[in-house]
């Protein structure tokens, strides 16, 4: 019997025979690869780790010296984010993304957008950190004793106004992976079009 994603064991006259699903070499009309699987659900994770560990605050509260461990830990996952982002989005031009299910036209436009709008904010999150924390002439610090000094040049009044600036686009980014998470639990749940499943793993 055929599983999802088109694997599974079907019979030959040589036996049973295992059927090796195409997700895993290219996008299926249907399903993601593993590999924009692995992309999705990694970052997704990264995102919301950062967002708990996110110091938040004043400047004289983030940088102290009693949230040095809290701070770092979110500053490397944002650049793990950031990272992740670009391998992403350089894989995603060389591959098609499956044919969406029938839906409305304006429903395919917001989804269209909010794709859009959550690939901007995955690179507009992180790198107004990295600007805000150099602007007011801080290093960004890693775990390992990794640390990123200031590339730019000492302004405090523009460092926070970016690093609020940060704070809010942090906050746009959960909220619109919410409604995005929504969307896709409306998809699966009442209109029952595989939209989620397109990125889950295969299973037989």
């Amino acid at each position: 019997m055929v599983g999802h994603c088109d694997g599974g064991w079907r019979r030959s006259r040589f036996g049973d025979q295992k059927v090796v699903p195409p997700l895993a070499m290219s996008n299926t009309t249907s399903h993601y690869t593993h590999t924009a699987q692995v992309f999705h659900w990694l970052i997704a994770v990264l995102v919301l780790a950062a967002f708990v560990m996110g110091p938040g605050g004043s400047e004289t509260s983030v940088y102290s010296q009693a949230r040095e461990f809290e701070r770092q830990v979110h500053s490397l996952l944002g650049m793990l984010v950031f990272g992740l982002s670009v391998l992403r989005l350089l894989w995603r031009l060389g591959h098609r993304r499956p044919t969406s299910a029938p839906m409305p036209a304006w429903m395919l436009r917001a989804a269209t957008w909010g794709h859009r709008a959550l690939y901007v904010l995955l690179f507009a999150v992180p790198l107004t950190a990295i600007s805000g924390a150099w602007l007011e002439g801080h290093s960004v610090g890693l775990l390992l004793g990794l640390e990123f000094a200031p590339q730019l040049a000492l302004d405090r009044g523009w460092g926070a106004w970016v690093s609020e600036l940060h704070t809010w686009l942090g906050d746009a980014m959960l909220w619109l992976a919410g409604l995005h998470a929504a969307a896709a639990i409306y998809h699966h749940y009442v209109r029952k079009d595989g939209t989620l499943l397109s990125m889950m793993p295969c299973h037989s």
